[in-house]
């Protein structure tokens, strides 16, 4: 959802309408997670996904029709079949979407906190289809009901049934969005969670398209580097912070924490050595440093007679990034973005095999 923040702001400013179907609950192997969202324009645009390509226009028709009638409205979409689904999934797999006829303002104010996981509860229509895999015709649906707004500093659910609100809570802890039934109907518990954050040590060239690359995917990005010829604002008008700084004094200002990737680029071992030993005692669920095989070994035996462990430097990456063999700033950003993604999701960074 916070992806599509910028097409929300721009189609409201040029007096477009739209509304938005979201992935509520999905079967098997789906493209997209719960929590996937699909805006569509009164005037025939669309921004986001629900299913990766396979529902779209449905579903875009769907937003078309809740914004005609005013109510909301869970489809499912499953593997074709005249029987049962008009629309198929080539992945074989079957996804739940609500489809409302506007964004609430709860949801944009969710989408854009940045600091603090938010949960919204939304209670489903009454013909929404359960958690069981079989065929469910599109009910009439119903006017939209009372969210409910759950955050870190106000955690009152007294409105909501015990079982909801135990989701709303482990909504808040693990970010994920999900849907639950209890008393008597079905609720959609949406988790907005805290953007991920990439920290540049270094404004160097391969820096400029590595925030770019970041920020197209979700990451609030911030680049330290004391040299303010480096550090200036015209290279970087997408970092969301840019500080000229020490390592370890742009550390204390940001709140460094082990949620935060550290990438780090300056090829300088007085801002370099300092920033690697600083993101790993904080346990910095990322580390990564530039350089050659060589450099990275010199500084391995630099760090360890600093007094760093070896179990701290096997956590370090380097050189960084996966191998792509590409050798421009815009390849090894990539190279490096795409590592970082690996690590987050605990992918392995090679080839998937054939199912």
């Amino acid at each position: 959802m916070r992806e599509l923040l910028d097409t929300m702001h721009a189609w409201r400013a040029q007096g477009r309408g739209f509304g938005r179907a979201v992935t509520v609950r999905t079967f098997n192997s789906s493209p997209r997670d719960v929590g996937a969202v699909l805006l569509a324009s009164d005037d025939g645009q669309i921004a986001g996904s629900v299913s990766g390509g396979c529902v779209e226009g449905a579903a875009a028709d769907e937003v078309g029709h809740a914004r005609r009638d005013g109510r909301v409205r869970v489809i499912r979409y499953g593997i074709s079949d005249e029987a049962a689904w008009d629309v198929g999934l080539a992945c074989g797999g079957t996804i739940d979407v609500l489809v409302e006829p506007e964004v609430r303002a709860e949801t944009i104010a969710a989408a854009e906190a940045a600091d603090g996981t938010q949960v919204l509860v939304t209670p489903l229509p009454a013909d929404a289809p359960g958690p069981e895999l079989a065929p469910h015709p599109t009910g009439a649906g119903e006017a939209p009901g009372t969210t409910v707004v759950v955050t870190e500093d106000a955690l009152s659910t007294a409105d909501l049934p015990p079982d909801v609100a135990a989701a709303a809570y482990q909504g808040l802890a693990d970010g994920a969005s999900r849907t639950v039934a209890a008393g008597g109907r079905q609720w959609f518990v949406e988790a907005f969670a805290s953007p991920p954050r990439l920290v540049v040590v270094g404004a160097v060239h391969v820096a400029i398209p590595l925030v770019r690359y970041a920020r197209t995917l979700g990451y609030r990005t911030v680049v330290i580097d004391r040299r303010s010829t480096f550090a200036a604002g015209d290279r970087f008008l997408e970092a969301d912070e840019l500080l000229v700084e020490w390592p370890e004094g742009g550390f204390d200002r940001i709140g460094l924490s082990a949620t935060d990737a550290v990438a780090i680029l300056s090829h300088d071992p007085k801002l370099d050595e300092p920033a690697i030993v600083e993101a790993l005692r904080r346990g910095c669920r990322y580390v990564g440093a530039i350089g050659s095989r060589r450099t990275q070994a010199e500084r391995r035996t630099r760090l360890l007679a600093a007094g760093v462990s070896d179990d701290e430097l096997a956590r370090l990456h380097g050189p960084i990034g996966l191998d792509l063999g590409g050798r421009t700033p815009a390849e090894v950003a990539l190279a490096i973005m795409a590592e970082v993604v690996a690590e987050r999701y605990g992918g392995s960074g090679t080839p998937k095999a054939p199912s």
